[in-house]
């Protein structure tokens, strides 16, 4: 499994993912510049990711959603405001409404990745925080730390491809 910790700490605001991948830090970065290969593994298994817009240029707005099994649509969108290729990636992830516009009324997390080099591959520590501890729960309770260990741990299997 790729994911080797989640910390999630209220009073930061912070939950962060760390993982690891037998693979150089510009195949990881590879997975995110390529919306179909993101489209492999951002979102569970059971809520396949497809990327409608795909910028990875800051001021860029990326735009998805992800399909449930019972076919239901979830957007969502990443406002990119950093980008220092291949090695840190930095956006403003947000609940879209169905035109991918900003939910105002849902939480909006500043998240990072960072790719760093390792004797055996790549560590890739995902980061986001939120404004508030309450906005944190909120995700929390719909599922995200579920949600990103199972998108994470399908990455070993398209680095393998």
């Amino acid at each position: 499994m790729p994911v080797t910790d989640v910390t999630k700490d209220l009073e930061s605001r912070t939950i962060t993912v760390t993982s690891e991948f037998a693979a150089p830090v510009d195949r990881v970065w590879q997975i995110w510049e390529d919306p179909r290969q993101l489209e492999r593994w951002w979102g569970p298994p059971t809520h396949p990711a497809t990327f409608t817009d795909h910028d990875l240029t800051p001021g860029a707005r990326v735009k998805y959603y992800m399909t449930g099994p019972d076919g239901e649509v979830y957007p969502g969108y990443w406002d990119i405001t950093e980008v220092a290729k291949p090695s840190r990636l930095a956006y403003d992830d947000g609940f879209a409404d169905a035109d991918g516009e900003p939910q105002e009324s849902a939480p909006v997390g500043s998240s990072t990745v960072d790719l760093l080099a390792t004797d055996s591959g790549t560590q890739m520590v995902m980061t986001a925080t939120y404004p508030t501890a309450e906005d944190l729960q909120k995700v929390l309770d719909m599922g995200m730390e579920e949600g990103i260990t199972q998108a994470v741990n399908q990455v070993d299997a398209l680095l393998a491809a």
